[in-house]
């Protein structure tokens, strides 16, 4: 099972555990303390042989990588007779997310900067006047930036007392953010002899084919809720929609491993783009084959009406001259 960060309670975890379900999950970012990250050594972190699709045609020097560690995290229960867990937790750094968390990070700070300087040059003027109106204000920009750890700033009078600021950010604060910048962790039940760190972050990386699939089950296949009489009833629709929705990934995974490495064609948008085959587009484009029924001397036709068509029945290695009719 590959879940979100809310599968991860003590309530759950232990209901898991029981029942022996092996799973994996990003472990909320409050119960692991920044500490925990900034003691950890990058170098030591092996580099994890996976690249996401997205960067496969960078060169190296620009893709995504991971490093991977491990420990155990301990997860304790809301009573103190309440047994403590200790699963694996798998430290994972990406420099990817390293790069998004520090560009954050710096337009938080040009953004707190240029309001902080206009407050400074505004302070003692008619807006400003005491230093519990520039206080106040200090600590909305703060507030507001989300620079309420890093920021300190000081509030001094001159003999006419007219106030004045003086601010600057907290290099250590700083030094210490960027320590933990790209460091997330996750838990897993599957034990060591199965699945290495690096192993279970590339099982972790399929969960948005799994989204995806959910966004089919609720979009092309417009499941909807039904009232019926029996639990059974109930049972048998699921079953007869996720057989649907196998077709429709099976339909998807045959055109795109028949394209090739590069998994992408033409023809499925008006402007010719090049782009990857999804479901939704490979069934919106066959929905409109027509069948021309046929006689004794002339059989049933599959009328194409565009080029795309014909090239998605070839990738499917469907044979429209050997059309099925039921015999009357």
């Amino acid at each position: 099972m590959v879940a979100d960060s809310k599968l991860v309670s003590y309530a759950n975890v232990t209901a898991l555990l029981a029942a022996g379900v092996d799973f994996i999950a990003p472990v909320p970012a409050a119960q692991v303390k920044d500490e925990v990250h900034a003691g950890l050594d990058l170098a030591q972190a092996p580099v994890v042989d996976w690249v996401p699709e997205r960067d496969a045609r960078k060169p190296a020097g620009e893709r995504e990588a991971y490093r991977v560690l491990e420990d155990v995290h301990t997860l304790a229960g809301p009573h103190k007779r309440d047994p403590v867990h200790r699963v694996r937790r798998i430290l994972i750094h990406s420099t990817a997310v390293a790069a998004g968390q520090r560009q954050a990070r710096e337009k938080r700070l040009a953004r707190a900067r240029e309001e902080m300087d206009k407050l400074a040059g505004a302070a003692g003027g008619r807006h400003y006047k005491t230093p519990e109106k520039i206080a106040a204000r200090a600590g909305v920009i703060a507030a507001r930036r989300r620079v309420s750890a890093c920021l300190r700033w000081s509030i001094t009078t001159d003999e006419h007392d007219a106030p004045a600021l003086a601010w600057h950010f907290d290099q250590d604060v700083l030094d210490a953010e960027a320590a933990v910048d790209g460091w997330y962790a996750m838990l897993t039940s599957i034990p060591a002899d199965r699945a290495d760190p690096a192993q279970v972050l590339i099982h972790y990386k399929g969960q948005g084919t799994v989204e995806r699939r959910y966004h089919d089950f609720k979009g092309p296949l417009a499941v909807a809720p039904v009232f019926v009489q029996h639990n059974r009833r109930v049972a048998a629709l699921i079953q007869v929609i996720c057989l649907a929705l196998l077709v429709f990934c099976l339909i998807e995974r045959q055109v795109r491993c028949t394209l090739g490495p590069d998994q992408t064609m033409t023809g499925l948008y008006s402007d010719n783009r090049r782009v990857r085959p999804t479901g939704r587009m490979i069934f919106y484009h066959l929905g409109e084959l027509t069948l021309r029924i046929g006689n004794v001397t002339d059989p049933p036709t599959v009328q194409i009406t565009r080029g795309v068509q014909l090239h998605l029945l070839d990738l499917l290695d469907t044979d429209i001259a050997r059309t099925r009719w039921p015999q009357t």
